[in-house]
């Protein structure tokens, strides 16, 4: 089966998956102070943070046109495979879902599947759905096998995260009000979570990023089944010695498969913003 995998720019896939040649990624565009940053391969993590820094706005993004991706569908495939932020954190899945009924108007022929995913989840989240579909397809599954399997797997996966500041998601409606406020009294750092359907929640707190982390660990290790037989994927804004650390001491407490800590690209660092981390099993 010759396959494709599509993501939008908020998969942060390690760079030996983004360069195969069937894997694509679709940039969203991030707006600092009036000016456009598409987040692609030409994507500069600590200028952009220090654009963020001097701001008098909090930056936004925009999510890829149904166009964009019908463009992407194009091509001598078999199966098509779109993972796509949470739904309920951005228009991705949206955008993705109308291109390909676009796509299919426009080739009424073709005889390609393409199955958009829901990842319910954001950086590291995408990327272990995309590199799980990866092993699937090459395992020699079929379409429906995949679709069934993945979705299974996503089910399954959960995502924590720790920020210096919540402001930006505050501000672009992924947060109440009184969530981001409360980290801000008392340098008390809050342990975030993610339901089921990708809405974000504050799961514990700590006084303190460090103890925050440790507390994010503690939920993983307490919250995750076989943890032996998963990958721990950590991604990280401008703060690798600190991801180093959460693996460390992750490890003290837990065996995992494997454990992958990559750079984040443009999305998730305008939202988890510079030290942030984002961990998903």
């Amino acid at each position: 089966m010759k396959y494709k995998i599509i993501g939008d720019s908020c998969c942060d896939l390690e760079p030996k998956y983004k360069a195969l040649e069937n894997v694509e990624i679709i940039p969203l565009t991030l707006t600092v102070s009036g000016e456009d940053v598409i987040d692609d391969e030409t994507f500069d993590q600590k200028e952009f943070i220090r654009k963020v820094s001097l701001a008098t706005e909090e930056p936004k993004s925009a999510c890829p046109s149904p166009q964009r991706f019908m463009e992407a569908y194009e091509g001598d495939y078999d199966c098509i495979f779109v993972v796509t932020l949470s739904a309920n954190l951005s228009g991705s899945y949206n955008s993705a879902e109308v291109g390909r009924k676009m796509y299919y108007e426009e080739h009424p022929d073709d005889k390609k599947k393409i199955y958009v995913f829901d990842s319910c989840s954001a950086s590291s989240g995408e990327a272990q759905i995309a590199v799980e579909t990866m092993r699937l397809a090459d395992a020699g599954k079929s379409f429906e096998e995949i679709v069934n399997e993945v979705n299974a797997f996503r089910d399954e996966m959960k995502t924590y995260f720790v920020i210096e500041s919540l402001e930006t998601l505050r501000k672009n409606g992924r947060l109440t009000g009184l969530t981001a406020v409360i980290a801000s009294v008392l340098n008390i750092k809050p342990v975030m979570s993610a339901t089921d359907e990708g809405v974000i929640f504050k799961l514990d707190q700590a006084r303190g990023t460090e103890k925050a982390l440790m507390k994010m660990i503690q939920h993983i290790v307490r919250n995750t089944k076989n943890s032996e037989q998963k990958t721990l994927a950590i991604s990280n804004v401008n703060c690798r010695e600190r991801a180093e650390w959460v693996k460390r001491e992750a490890m003290k407490l837990a065996r995992f498969k494997e454990v992958v800590i990559v750079d984040t690209a443009g999305v998730a660092t305008m939202y988890a913003c510079d030290g942030g981390i984002i961990v998903t099993i």
